[in-house]
This record gives structure tokens, C-alpha cells and sequence, in this order.
């Protein structure tokens, strides 16, 4: 089996947005307690410590952001349209919702901003290229 490099990013990507909780979610069990945390989350009343309530939503955020990177990416892939500009496009996904993630957790809002427009960059390059405009 050969990955290419939108499959390889994507799978990384998806990964990190899988367990982008567990800080979070870690962090609630130290304070409150598993037993307390596993219940439902309808009668939740406790507030998170901000980097926590940041990093929930930029948890999702990213879930957002995976709905349109995903399926551009495996596109690309079924397609046999990959290129260096698309391999480099999903590389960059990658590390730009990293970047969102902890900057949005550490309340850095510039670099948010900026890795959120880098990310859509990247997923408009995967659309250009499936068009066949790049």
C-alpha cells in the first residue's frame, strides 16, 4: 500500500483533532473528579480554567475546519491529482491547526487568526487544484 502525502497529512490531522481533548478533558478529571466528569453532560456546571474553554473551542474549530479539509484531501488522492503543491498544502494544514490550537488555548489571537488564514489557504489550494486552476 502507497500513502501519498494528502492521505499521510490528512490521517495526521485527523488524528490530532481526535485528541485535541485530551488536555482538556484531563484537566477536568484533576479538579472534579472521573466520576463527575462522566456524567451527563446536560447538568455540567463548572467552569473550565480559560485555557481550557479556549482549547474546547478551538477543539471545535478544528472539527469545523476537517469537514472541508477531508474531503478536498482524500479528492485529491482518489483522483491521482496530487502535486508538490498539494502535498505541501496538506503538510501546512497540518501545522497551521497546530498552531491554531495552542495559540488559540495560550489566547494568542494574532496567531489564531493568521494559522486559521493559512489553513484556508491551504484548503483553497486543494480546491484549485481539483479544479484544475493550479
Amino acid at each position: 500500500m502507497t500513502t501519498t502525502p494528502e492521505i499521510f497529512w490528512l490521517t495526521l490531522t485527523a488524528l490530532m483533532t481526535g485528541l485535541v481533548f485530551v488536555p482538556y478533558t484531563t484537566n477536568r478529571i484533576l479538579t472534579f473528579g472521573f466520576t463527575e466528569v462522566a456524567r451527563s453532560r446536560d447538568g455540567w456546571q463548572h467552569a473550565d480554567p480559560p485555557w481550557a474553554a479556549r482549547l474546547v473551542k478551538a477543539h471545535k474549530n478544528a472539527v469545523e475546519n476537517l469537514v472541508v479539509f477531508a474531503p478536498l484531501a482524500l479528492a485529491v488522492a482518489v483522483t491521482g491529482a496530487g502535486s508538490a503543491a498539494t502535498a505541501l498544502a496538506c503538510y501546512t494544514y497540518f501545522w497551521a491547526r497546530v498552531v491554531h490550537a495552542v495559540g488559540y488555548a495560550a489566547g494568542f489571537t494574532p496567531v489564531r487568526g493568521l494559522s486559521f488564514v493559512v489553513g484556508v489557504v491551504c484548503q483553497v489550494t486543494l480546491a484549485l487544484r481539483l479544479l484544475g486552476l493550479v
